[in-house]
């Protein structure tokens, strides 16, 4: 009789593991799926890098002068041209940006020079680095301010009226401000205007004489584009 009983509970004991087992794995199927990759994705670090495509306006600076030569003046082409610029966040606020974009000048005697006309032309490569910050309050609105130095190579220079020309390389400051609309995490539109303080000085020859002087371009550079954040 003992047995009977003692088998009786054992057959109720496995009967009720297998029920609540049942129930549990029920509930385990019916349970929601919660799926982390959101989540996850939304903590994932942003990359670092981002770059722009730019249309470039250079407006530049009319202004200069021939050394010994009273009521000399000088003015210089503007144009547009395409810029690509690479920028590196250390953090959401402070990025650093590389600046590469090329054009030419026409330089232009004014002044007592106006009947020279056209003195010559040269191209420009102002690469520019410039330290941002980066206001992060407003949004897909992204505005930020910087300011940095910039190398400018004049190089494929010739003369017009002058039979020789040649502008000196040279450093100058930069400042910027600007802003980026994020349309999603990758992709934007982008608005940015830069002054750079850009004299250089200049050897030119002319009806055999050799002049010197200083060329202040300190060009104004407008830009819009696109932004891409990797």
């Amino acid at each position: 009789m003992t047995k009977i009983r003692t088998g009786r509970v054992a057959a109720l004991a496995a009967t009720a593991a297998f029920v609540l087992l049942g129930q549990a794995a029920m509930a385990a199927d019916l349970a929601p799926v919660v799926d982390a990759a959101p989540e996850a994705q939304s903590l994932a670090p942003q990359s670092p890098w981002q770059i722009r495509v730019r249309g470039l306006g250079v407006i530049t600076n009319d202004e200069g002068s021939v050394d010994g030569v009273a009521g000399s003046d000088l003015s210089y082409s503007d144009s547009v041209i395409p810029e690509l610029d690479i920028s590196y966040y250390f953090t959401d606020n402070i990025a650093a940006e590389l600046i590469l974009g090329t054009t030419y000048a026409n330089i232009d005697g004014e002044g007592t020079l106006a009947a020279l006309g056209k003195i010559g032309k040269t191209w420009v490569l102002p690469p520019t680095l410039t330290l941002q910050y980066h206001f992060t309050d407003f949004g897909a609105f992204k505005p930020y301010v910087g300011a940095g130095v910039n190398y400018t190579i004049f190089y494929n220079q010739s003369g017009s009226a002058a039979s020789d020309l040649n502008v000196e390389d040279t450093f100058g400051g930069a400042l910027q401000v600007g802003f980026d609309y994020m349309i999603n995490d990758h992709w934007g539109v982008n608005f940015d205007v830069k002054k750079l303080f850009l004299e250089a000085d200049y050897e030119t020859t002319i009806g055999g004489t050799k002049y010197t002087g200083k060329a202040k371009l300190d060009p104004w550079l407008i830009g819009t584009g696109i932004t891409y954040r990797f």
